[in-house]
């Protein structure tokens, strides 16, 4: 179990004016943290319970009262962020700038070579996750290959398929057709509605 913290009067008497001046519950907390451990004197496991947090958050919002004492009182942190970045979002932007150029192009990109100038830009290994987790949040996706070449000659394949169909319509033409020797008109006959 762990000792109770020990309070000046000074901290003390900041508690409680944060305690009556509170405009929100996190205010509420941070007064009552000190206070309830001061003048209960119970442990900060105990006041845990009672502020409904955990004991770490007990001992951060007791230090935030103790360094308003002290006058050392920083600009309030926040909790998210990427604060194992490689790179800044604004690096990676630049980064991946000549990729997107050449995927405008109608270049096939591959991770691999992406990888590869990644760790050359970085200087040190990272993991192939690393590139891919980037790559999704600059919002760059796997795209499936379409139902058509992006540098397809479209007029080229319709001259090939009007092409294609006059020499089949010549083969199959009643004139031109050969005979063939399973086909006779007696075992053909037409289809019947029923």
């Amino acid at each position: 179990m762990g000792r109770t913290a020990l309070f000046g009067a000074d901290v003390v008497e900041r508690a409680r004016e944060l305690v009556q001046g509170a405009s929100d519950t996190r205010e509420m907390r941070v007064g009552l943290s000190v206070l309830v451990s001061a003048v209960c004197g119970v442990r900060n496991g105990i006041v845990a319970q009672v502020l409904g947090v955990s004991v770490a958050t007990v001992v951060r919002l007791q230090g935030e009262v103790r360094d308003q004492v002290a006058g050392s009182a920083a600009a309030k942190r926040t909790w998210g962020g990427r604060r194992r970045q490689a790179m800044s979002y604004e690096e990676e932007v630049a980064f991946l700038e000549p990729w997107g150029e050449q995927s405008k192009t109608g270049g096939v990109l591959v991770v691999p070579p992406i990888h590869a100038a990644f760790e050359e830009t970085l200087g040190h290994p990272v993991a192939p996750s690393t590139v891919y987790r980037m790559l999704a949040r600059h919002r760059w996706r796997k795209v499936e290959p379409d139902t058509c070449h992006p540098k397809r000659d479209a007029e080229a394949q319709e001259a090939f398929k009007k092409g294609a169909s006059r020499r089949l319509w010549r083969r199959l033409s009643p004139g031109t057709q050969k005979a063939c020797p399973c086909a006779s008109s007696s075992k053909m006959k037409p289809v019947s509605d029923a």
